[in-house]
């Protein structure tokens, strides 16, 4: 019996949008605790000293080799791929034909004709699936998430940021640190292990993320942990690290845009039953029952400096009109702090309270959708709310009208979910109006 796909489960919904609200709880980080100290202390740490994470689990590498190889990723993606070499690394952003985001990631330029990929599975899964119906020649193999994968991964992934995390490196390399541009890399040695280096950095501050064989994954950890001692290392947790993105305008988890459309039918009859895609949660106070009022386009989410319309791409058209007139922009939220108090305070009044509020990541889907609002009008979703102590303040990442997205906006944000559509696995609850105001994205300054 051929296995059951995504469209099998899609055509088996009378509603795709209640079926993703049925769902319940997000993805997370496997094999990484809530927190290794505090969660207040480990995001001081990236802003104070240095953070240490541990990446090995959450995502997939995606290996991709063979004559082929740049002209794939060229006709897939929005990126432009002029002067690049090995050694440079870039987001890759992926649309589908209506100019909605598929998914993004990290592709590394390893050697001629030989990259790899590095990102949840919504993006190699589209990129497999043309190489699969399409003429390309080229090889793949790809190492899944450990929520996935039986045993180790083949890889660690380690990324170290903060104020310290030159320091800590520099330290701990046998050699000179190696002077890496902003997303580039190059090879070093840690205690005669072979360590790939990638400067880069989460939460608008400098780092860098690096990895090797599994096996050395213990020896390297504790060199770091050890030089970073005297900095005040700390290493995030799942709810630290979660909320590190939501300064420096990283929307995590998007809903893929793959449920409808007849442009995407043959898609959703590759993609398995058992796929991310096919188990994906939606929730939030945004209501509709058109699934494609949850999609987000690359443009919207900040990506437009990343596309070059000067070669052809899936998506391009749409995306072409589109920046010619963008309707929606990438903000952030500045949520009221007497509102989200007033959250709290509920729990010690009379009636069904607020929604739960928790600290510092507030999730309970892969995809999180609240309803902003402008005199009583829906003017935009707020997709990515996170608590920072570092900035004492309730934040969120949305997407607006335009007409909406200058500093300063006041804007009114819908806590809470719809009565109609709610969730079992969600408490009881009254839906809450919290004033927010419009601010820059990244909030914070860049020193990356």
């Amino acid at each position: 019996m051929p296995e059951s796909s995504l469209e099998d489960v899609v055509q088996s919904s009378e509603s795709v949008v209640d079926l993703l609200r049925s769902r319940g709880g997000w993805f997370g980080f496997p094999n990484v605790p809530d927190e290794h100290t505090h969660w207040i202390e480990e995001q001081r740490a990236w802003a104070e000293t240095v953070s240490f994470a541990d990446q090995s689990h959450h995502m997939v590498d995606y290996w991709v080799e063979g004559p082929d190889a740049l002209e794939l990723f060229s006709d897939l993606a929005v990126n432009g791929f002029r002067d690049y070499e090995p050694g440079a690394a870039k987001q890759l952003v992926l649309a589908n034909p209506d100019g909605y985001f598929i998914g993004d990631g990290i592709l590394l330029y390893l050697d001629r004709n030989s990259f790899v990929f590095v990102g949840p599975p919504q993006g190699p899964n589209w990129i497999q699936f043309h190489v699969e119906t399409g003429e390309y020649d080229v090889r793949t193999r790809r190492d899944e998430t450990s929520g996935i994968r039986e045993g180790p991964p083949e890889n660690y992934r380690y990324q170290l940021q903060g104020p310290e995390a030159v320091a800590v490196m520099a330290e701990v390399t046998d050699g000179p640190l190696p002077d890496l541009d902003f997303f580039h890399f190059d090879d070093v040695t840690i205690d005669g292990r072979d360590v790939t280096l990638l400067r880069h950095g989460m939460s608008g501050e400098a780092g860098f993320e690096f990895w090797g064989p599994w096996e050395d994954a213990e020896d390297i950890k504790s060199a770091i942990l050890e030089a970073g001692s005297d900095r005040g290392i700390r290493q995030l947790g799942a709810k630290s690290y979660g909320s590190s993105s939501v300064v420096s305008g990283w929307v995590g988890m998007p809903l893929p845009a793959v449920y409808e459309s007849a442009s995407m039918a043959e898609y959703r009859e590759w993609l398995s039953a058992h796929s991310l895609e096919a188990h994906y949660s939606i929730a939030g106070s945004f209501d509709s029952e058109d699934v494609t009022d949850y999609y987000v386009t690359p443009i919207e989410l900040g990506y437009g400096r990343l596309i070059d319309f000067d070669h052809d791409f899936v998506g391009k058209a749409a995306l072409e009109a589109e920046a010619a007139d963008p309707v929606r922009t990438l903000v952030t939220l500045e949520w009221d702090d007497e509102d989200v108090v007033g959250v709290f305070a509920s729990l010690v009044d009379e009636g069904n309270p607020g929604k739960f509020l928790d600290l510092p990541v507030p999730w309970r889907s892969a995809s999180h959708h609240d309803a902003v609002l402008a005199g009583g009008e829906t003017v935009g979703m707020s997709m990515w709310p996170a608590y920072t102590y570092n900035e004492r303040a309730m934040l969120s990442l949305a997407v607006v009208d335009t007409d909406y997205a200058d500093p300063g906006t006041e804007l009114t944000l819908r806590w809470g979910e719809p009565a109609t559509r709610r969730n079992p696995a969600v408490e009881r609850h009254t839906e809450t109006s919290i004033s927010t105001t419009v601010a820059p994205v990244p909030y914070t300054t860049d020193n990356r």
